[in-house]
């Protein structure tokens, strides 16, 4: 089984478009998959309760089909930082409870790819002493970074490789979204940025996803590889 846990470079770096573009990737390949968004700020109320489309876009994708509690065990409403959301609707998150409840999820559902994607970036706390990263430590878990492409990415990467790592764990491979389309404006000037996480990041680059009209699983998937995994 293999498993792999997937952060960004901040918020709405594009995680979840490359998390479900690998999973589309994976099936296109006949292989099962499986996508968990263990805790999901920004939800919508529906007749099945909060749903969160991040969320259901990892449903969508996770073949043999699960239901969507199974993706998405906790979800909040509020679209903020997710220890002040469970403060707020009175369920404090704890990273061993939350770890025992994707173990368990692995161990019985066990899929050719399954990948599990954080909130926001590596920091972004869990409760006052716990964070994303204590999750993705306590799983033990390599990790996807997903490089929200953007000025400034350059730093932010290699910040997040960096504390991946002392963190004692693997970065298997990055993936790179153009969240800012001038980002990728200059040809020579993009190659060159990408040229430089290459280097820096000294991982597999699993594919760059230009800025896209409609982006969604399909569209991106075939910017992207499982191989260097």
């Amino acid at each position: 089984m293999n498993v792999w846990f997937v952060t960004g470079t901040d918020t709405d770096a594009g995680k979840t478009l490359v998390t479900s573009g690998l999973l589309y990737a994976a099936r296109q390949q006949h292989l099962s998959t499986l996508g968990l968004k263990p805790i999901a700020s920004g939800s919508q109320t529906t007749p099945e309760g909060l749903q969160n489309s991040d969320a259901l876009a990892l449903q969508h994708q996770s073949v043999p089909p699960v239901d969507y509690a199974t993706v998405n065990p906790i979800a909040f409403a509020p679209a903020i930082a997710p220890h002040l959301a469970a403060l707020e609707a009175g369920k404090p998150l704890e990273v061993s409870a939350i770890a025992n409840l994707l173990r368990e999820t692995l161990s019985q559902l066990p899929r050719d790819v399954s990948l599990i994607e954080g909130a926001g970036g590596w920091r972004v706390p869990l409760n006052a002493q716990e964070d994303f990263a204590d999750l993705a430590m306590a799983l033990e878990l390599p990790v996807i970074l997903v490089v929200g492409l953007k000025l400034g990415c350059l730093n932010h990467a290699r910040l997040t490789a960096e504390a991946i790592r002392a963190d004692g764990l693997v970065v298997a491979g990055w993936a790179g979204s153009v969240v800012d389309p001038a980002f990728a404006a200059d040809t020579a000037r993009f190659k060159a940025n990408i040229a430089h996480l290459n280097a820096k990041l000294a991982a597999p680059c699993l594919g760059i996803i230009p800025h896209l009209d409609a982006p969604d699983a399909a569209t991106a998937a075939p910017y992207l590889s499982l191989e260097p995994l």
